[in-house]
């Protein structure tokens, strides 16, 4: 039963950083949650979480996060994913492209006895995704 609620879980996170629909992150994450691999900046909770993704759709507002591969415990979550987008605002000082990205990821999810995630753990290709948009040296 653990495992279908982290997975509703994770499922509304992802919902929420695809309609940037972010206050509902209130909901989902621990207020002292922890990523492990946070964005300059970040803070714990859900409040680094909504300015981290927020930045995010501003610089990609069709940002869109496909699932391709998810593995279940009953307090962790593992998954692969894809980030597609186009460039259309400002990204990390840098005007908009207009050009379209897509990019790979996984992520590790630990979640507590109340369904709300506590740790993330992740790495994108954020490298990747800066040399297709003509930001990055090859």
């Amino acid at each position: 039963m653990a495992q279908r609620a982290n997975i509703a879980a994770q499922t509304a996170f992802g919902e929420a950083v695809v309609t940037g629909n972010l206050d509902t992150l209130d909901e989902i994450v621990a207020p002292n949650s922890v990523d492990h691999d946070p964005a300059p900046g970040q803070v714990q909770g859900p409040e680094g979480y909504k300015v981290m993704f927020g930045e995010l759709r501003a610089a990609f507002p069709d940002l869109h996060v496909e699932v391709e591969h998810l593995v279940a415990t009953d307090d962790e979550l593992a998954f692969a994913y894809v980030i597609t987008g186009t460039h259309l605002g400002p990204l990390m000082g840098q005007p908009p492209t207009g050009k379209k990205v897509s990019y790979r990821g996984m992520q590790i999810s630990r979640f507590d006895s109340n369904g709300k995630l506590v740790e993330r753990w992740g790495s994108s290709d954020e490298l990747g995704m800066l040399r297709q948009l003509g930001l990055a040296e090859i």
